[in-house]
């Protein structure tokens, strides 16, 4: 006797079984092959809609799904504009390549534009077999994707903050706050004490992170923040920002920008805007991206070694997908490269 094969002699679908047990495709997948950390009542229901409906995975896909795929997954949640125009991706990617061609690997790269497409793509992605972990990038409070990935049984690091309590281990951004100490540092060295910050977006960790460093290191010194104004690292918001701290009569006489990218519009901003740089105002950036020191004036920035960072997460990942990779001890700890865009503060404004 065949097997049930559903309404009108169909044979019946994985998406069947998840819509009778009110259920994602990747739950029934999981109830299945013992993965993911499905409920007990959940995965009896899962496998009573199965039952009911005559449905079991086939035994070619589940080879599929439990063979190695040798791909790994970066999902990058920024508009396309930004990705194009920030070279740290490309850093980012070039340690991570550089650590999975030599081995076999692939890189599998999405760009999204929201956290619920961002989490659909990961069901999705596990659904399919499609890759074997993923690298997460731009940690954010309140982050679910960590305990996601952990419920979906799919290996993951997290470029972020070191955090014993996260469902996946992070990479990087461990010595950010002294990093943005020395750079405060500097310009009070220099004499500044009208500095502003031109952040990210509020909810990633890094902005929270280097913000409350930036006004501790200020509050020390009997200084409050010229201005905090966050962007969402488009050149728009970039050039806005900019001449909204320059504008005042008591302006801001040293920027600090959280990359390179903006920190690139924010010079060519404030020499449109008839100042020079550094004599009328010091602008940093954050990164070491290789176009910053082509610049006229070359910027001081902060070197957090992107592609050293990059590249420990991918030992990272590729030792939590069964891999025998030495992991070796990132020294994270970014350097002030101090250059021509920061100078003595000005007398007055300009």
């Amino acid at each position: 006797m065949s097997a049930p094969t559903g309404r009108q002699g169909r044979r019946p679908t994985i998406k069947a079984v998840a819509a009778a047990a009110g259920v994602s495709t990747a739950a029934v997948s999981q109830a299945f092959h013992g993965k993911g950390r499905l409920s007990e009542p959940t995965r009896q229901r899962i496998l009573d809609a199965a039952g009911a409906l005559g449905w079991s995975p086939s035994a070619p896909a589940a080879a599929l799904r439990n063979a190695r795929t040798r791909t790994l997954a970066l999902v990058v949640r920024r508009p396309t504009d930004v990705l194009g125009a920030d070279p740290h991706f490309s850093e980012l990617i070039t340690g991570i390549e550089g650590e999975l061609a030599p081995r076999g690997y692939g890189l599998l790269l999405h760009l999204v534009a929201g956290a619920q497409e961002e989490n659909a793509l990961y069901r999705q992605l596990t659904a399919e077999g499609r890759v074997d972990g993923a690298v997460l990038t731009d940690a954010r409070t309140d982050d679910s994707r960590p305990h996601l990935l952990a419920r979906l049984g799919l290996p993951a690091v997290l470029l972020g903050p070191p955090d014993r309590a996260a469902a996946v281990p992070s990479v990087g951004l461990g010595h950010q706050g002294a990093a943005v100490e020395e750079v405060v540092r500097h310009l009070l060295d220099l004499g500044h004490r009208r500095i502003a910050y031109v952040a990210g977006p509020a909810d990633l960790q890094h902005t929270r992170l280097r913000r409350g460093v930036f006004e501790t290191a200020l509050k020390a010194a009997g200084l409050r923040p010229y201005a905090v104004l966050h962007t969402d690292f488009t050149e728009v918001s970039a050039v806005a920002a900019t001449r909204a701290l320059l504008k005042a009569p008591d302006r801001a006489t040293a920027i600090v920008y959280a990359n390179d990218s903006m920190a690139v519009c924010g010079i060519g901003t404030a020499q449109r805007e008839g100042l020079r740089v550094p004599d009328d105002v010091s602008v940093v950036g954050y990164d070491n991206l290789p176009l910053g020191r082509w610049l006229h004036p070359r910027l001081t920035t902060v070197d957090q070694q992107v592609q050293r960072v990059g590249a420990a997460a991918a030992r990272l990942l590729l030792a939590r997908c069964g891999e025998d990779v030495e992991e070796t001890a990132l020294d994270d700890r970014p350097r002030l490269v101090v250059r021509e865009s920061t100078g003595p503060a000005p007398a007055s404004p300009v």
